[in-house]
């Protein structure tokens, strides 16, 4: 897994003596973006053409997450905590094998996996994710499957994670590449969270950093 980051940072300015707009005072959108490399297998099931061969890809996922200025430390949000909240989950997908619910492959690999004893994990699968079930997808992190209710194309994949991560971050937009295959999509972001002052990150629903302990006055 590769992380790439860069930062967006909102700021207020301006052009003292140049004569145009910039004169004024202005702010700037911030954004913070974290890539994410992802190792994985799937098929098409039921699609005429090559990838109905089971088959694996390297996907490139890019996600932008938006927010005002957390003056306290000076960024919108820290790209190492985007990293850690989002790779608990994008976890699942590494190294997996991901197929459709109704793909006749599935019992037949989960089958395999009972007779080699590694159904439900082996002491070498260490790097779990968190389990998760949604209306769109299912994990299963001891034996690293992750059955779909969609076929997992690069479209397919941006709507899983974003309903993953929509309630944790404040996500602008996704980009998922795999292949020659490419999709992106923005969303609008209406809401800012409450961040710690001192290292960043979201505070809890009771105003308490679950970082450091800060509190909410």
């Amino acid at each position: 897994m590769r992380s790439v980051t860069t930062f967006d940072l909102q700021y207020a300015h301006r052009f003292y003596g140049f004569k145009g707009e910039a004169q004024y005072l202005h702010g700037h959108t911030g954004t913070s973006i974290t890539t994410f490399d992802l190792q994985y297998a799937h098929r098409f099931y039921g699609f005429k053409g090559e990838a109905q061969y089971l088959h694996g890809h390297t996907g490139t996922l890019t996600i932008e997450v938006e927010d005002s200025v957390n003056m306290g430390v000076n960024m919108v949000f820290p790209c190492n905590e985007i990293q850690k909240t989002a790779w608990n989950v994008l976890k699942n997908f590494d190294h997996a094998l991901i197929l459709r619910e109704d793909d006749p492959l599935l019992p037949a690999i989960l089958g395999v996996y009972e007779q080699q004893g590694i159904r439900n994990g082996a002491p070498q699968n260490t790097m779990k994710g968190e389990a998760f079930k949604t209306e769109l997808a299912t994990a299963y992190p001891e034996c690293r499957v992750v059955v779909t209710k969609e076929t997992m194309t690069v479209e397919g994949m941006i709507k899983i994670v974003y309903e993953l991560l929509k309630d944790k971050l404040n996500i602008a937009k996704i980009t998922f590449t795999s292949g020659v295959n490419v999709a992106t999509c923005d969303y609008t972001v209406n809401r800012t969270l409450d961040r710690c002052p001192l290292c960043g990150i979201a505070l809890s629903a009771e105003g308490v950093c679950p970082k450091c302990g800060y509190r909410k006055q």
